[in-house]
């Protein structure tokens, strides 16, 4: 079910006026602002179930509807290998860890490591992956890949293969219990992964290997976070400077495949893709092996003997039936695109709750909106009305921060070093575990629930995790219902 706001912009342009001189820098108030129950701007929609995350944006018209459910088609569809009867479906692998982009982004939703028993995984990940790496050397620079391959294995590992291609390898994940006490006294515990690639087909990895597990995000508003002047967020970057209190955010450069170009990263733990289009054909290669105009070869490194063969084989097939020479067409991967940047972002009904508005107030209190930056409007998105100048709530700066020694990875990616992690946006953070049925967070899941994401800040976020270990526990309360109802 969708629904529209008529009275939305006159109520919005009224509250303005007495507004502007008031909000602080954060982009926010710690009082209920008008329209921040519509978190998406005219594109929010009111689906509070398990498919609130898989609505086009509300304020999309019935003929531009029916690319986003092509779009949609493509984005659930299972692939297969080639040959196939199904050829706009074909052309799996060699290497994948997903069949469909919904095989990592259930109901358009979050990813959660595999379940554990006695401490360990007892399946192998799906929706976690893993990007792998060797430092950047003046003799191996890092280039327009923003890394340098690990020599064996590529940029990700992949745990599954096309028949006749081994499989990369197995991961092991093992949990090590972190105890810890809130102020009052209260007990806490977290949980540190540790990891491990076993079973390895094309021998050992490099010794100096960085690997970095990358969780898959929600996939709502991904189009409005696009839409954020890039100026808007340097402002930011430098609010922050000037003020002192050791939050100093940065964007990070990055190359983007479609445009050709260097640019802003905005998505991804690391910041590390530009657009939304780079960044559905760079799942479409690395996650599943589809290669398209912007990724037209699959990543089997020269170790690879029967990757190669399998590539070789399959440009084969589809030159004896003059097939296209990539596995998705331009067309196909645009509707893909134009799903994935107008997915709507869920209303938030409790927005008005007195102990919601009382977490807001600690949040702003724990400088939490620092980073966590409530408020943009958008600018002009080409071929994107919908989505240009809109009042969003998406609770990010889309910046690069220290994290801190507990979450650093210690892999760089273009400009961000090993400690560094993208503000992620907190919109919809509480319907996770409707639509999905968890609540684990953090680049790879660790956390078991928001409270333990929090404890789990630090580097330039560590003041402000202080700040919590001190609240209360009904102050705690406060805190956690406030993110509940993003």
């Amino acid at each position: 079910m969708q629904f529209k706001y008529s009275l939305r912009a006159a109520t919005i342009a009224a509250a303005a006026m007495t507004m502007a001189l008031s909000l602080p820098a954060t982009g926010g108030t710690a009082d209920f602002e008008p329209g921040e129950d519509l978190p998406g701007g005219d594109t929010t929609t009111g689906d509070q179930g398990r498919n609130a995350f898989s609505h086009p944006a509300a304020n999309l018209s019935v003929d531009r509807q029916t690319p986003f459910f092509i779009g949609n088609s493509f984005f659930k569809k299972n692939w297969v290998e080639a040959p196939a009867s199904t050829t706009g479906r074909d052309g799996l692998g060699p290497h994948f860890i997903a069949r469909s982009c919904a095989g990592c982004h259930i109901l358009d939703g979050r990813g959660s490591p595999p379940p554990v028993q006695d401490g360990i995984n007892i399946e192998q990940p799906v929706s976690l992956l893993f990007r792998l790496s060797i430092p950047a050397s003046a003799a191996r620079p890092a280039g327009k890949d923003g890394v340098v391959p690990e020599p064996a294995y590529g940029t990700q590992f992949n745990n599954a293969g096309v028949t006749g291609v081994q499989p990369e390898g197995a991961v092991e994940i093992r949990y090590v219990e972190q105890p810890g006490q809130f102020a009052d006294g209260t007990p806490y515990s977290l949980r540190k992964p540790l990891y491990r690639l076993h079973d390895l087909a094309y021998g050992p990895l490099h010794p100096d290997t960085q690997i970095s597990p990358r969780i898959a995000p929600v996939v709502i508003g991904l189009g409005l976070l696009e839409a954020i002047p890039e100026a808007d967020l340097r402002a930011i970057g430098a609010r922050q400077a000037e003020e002192g209190l050791g939050i100093s955010g940065r964007l990070n450069r990055v190359w983007d495949a479609g445009r050709q170009e260097w640019m802003a990263g905005r998505f991804g733990w690391k910041a590390n893709v530009a657009t939304v289009r780079h960044q559905t054909a760079g799942a479409f290669h690395g996650d599943m092996g589809i290669t398209s105009t912007l990724f037209p070869r699959e990543e089997c490194m020269p170790a690879q003997a029967d990757c190669i063969a399998r590539q070789q084989r399959e440009a084969e097939w589809r030159s004896e039936r003059g097939e296209a020479d990539v596995d998705v067409d331009d067309r196909a991967l645009e509707r893909t695109v134009f799903y994935t940047t107008t997915l709507a972002v869920p209303s938030r009904p409790d927005a008005r709750n007195p102990q919601v508005l009382a977490g807001k107030r600690l949040f702003h209190e724990a400088r939490c909106a620092s980073c966590h930056v409530p408020r943009h409007v958008t600018g002009e998105l080409p071929g994107y009305p919908e989505l240009s100048k809109q009042t969003i709530y998406p609770y990010t700066d889309l910046l690069l921060h220290d994290m801190g020694e507990g979450l650093a990875d210690g892999r760089p990616d273009f400009e961000a070093d090993g400690r560094e992690w993208r503000t992620p946006p907190l919109w919809g953070i509480g319907r996770v575990k409707t639509v999905n049925g968890h609540t684990t967070f953090l680049h790879d899941g660790r956390a078991r629930n928001l409270l333990e994401a929090i404890l789990w800040h630090g580097g330039e976020a560590e003041a402000a995790k202080a700040r919590v270990l001190g609240l209360s526990k009904t102050e705690r309360d406060a805190l956690i219902r406030f993110l509940e109802s993003l």
